[in-house]
């Protein structure tokens, strides 16, 4: 499955402080309609990402009935995003017929 979206960075200032991008409505009903297949527990969903011209892996969130898409900061330096950007997003996600 491949999403593409913008969305804006923001920053979550919690025990572990980290810079995100929320994944739009849309294309969180599509994840969760695959969510079962993919996911490793807690709801966390392996994806391989793209920003610009940097590829990264990580794993989408679930938050608010939908998900989020941590940014890391190699990702940030890479491309050089800031809280407020837009971004435009691509995400992979493999999903396995079961």
């Amino acid at each position: 499955m491949e999403l593409h979206f913008t969305g804006e960075v923001w920053y979550w200032r919690g025990p572990s402080p980290f810079h995100f991008v929320t994944v739009p409505d849309d294309a969180s009903d599509a994840i969760a309609d695959v969510a079962s297949l993919v996911t490793y527990g807690w709801g966390m969903i392996p994806v391989t990402g793209r920003i610009g011209s940097t590829e990264f892996t990580t794993s989408l969130w679930p938050k608010d009935g939908g998900y989020i898409v941590p940014i890391k900061k190699a990702v940030q330096i890479a491309q050089s995003i800031d809280v407020g950007d837009d971004v435009d997003v691509e995400l992979v996600i493999e999903v396995q017929a079961p």
